[in-house]
């Protein structure tokens, strides 16, 4: 997937319009229960970079107010990026975008969560370098470490949600 940008080229006098794609997406593989994925809006002036985890919750109980479950699932979630952010290479402040409607959690019910953090890069940290470029190692296993402490201190060891890849279970009919 990427971004489009609109934009004309002069030739001969005349204007024409291309269509450029600056954006970049790529996969992170290792989670059995999630989407993971990384990407930029711009990777021509490579500045940031958004880390996207997207998965099925199910909740394990009943809650009278999953408004403030929800709350307090993104305030950990920032907490976890905070104190185990490569300072080296993201600045501090980052955005955490974690979409998950209150309104339509319900026991045996799966519901459809969106993770996104945004990063930038700390000024200095030249992105154009053979480590840092958008494809580098460095950087994909950079976010992957990140995703994997977020699984790990919000996720995993998390008392209300059960996480799914899917919404639908696929089971398999077993005629007896």
């Amino acid at each position: 997937m990427s971004t489009n940008i609109l934009t004309f080229l002069l030739i001969n006098e005349k204007k024409i319009w291309i269509l450029m794609k600056k954006g970049k997406t790529a996969k992170i593989i290792g989670f059995k229960t999630a989407k993971v994925t990384y990407g930029t809006v711009d990777s021509v002036n490579f500045k940031s970079i958004y880390l996207n985890i997207q998965t099925w919750v199910e909740p394990k109980k009943e809650v009278e107010n999953w408004e403030r479950v929800v709350l307090n699932l993104s305030r950990d979630i920032k907490h976890t990026l905070f104190n185990k952010l490569d300072k080296q290479i993201f600045e501090e402040n980052i955005i955490v975008d974690l979409d998950l409607r209150p309104s339509g959690i319900s026991m045996n019910k799966k519901s459809f969560s969106n993770l996104e953090i945004n990063f930038y890069f700390r000024p200095g940290v030249r992105c154009t370098d053979n480590h840092l470029e958008f494809k580098s190692k460095k950087l994909k296993e950079t976010l992957k470490k990140i995703a994997k402490q977020i699984f790990n201190d919000n996720f995993s060891k998390n008392e209300y949600f059960k996480l799914h890849l899917t919404k639908s279970t696929k089971e398999k009919n077993i005629i007896v």
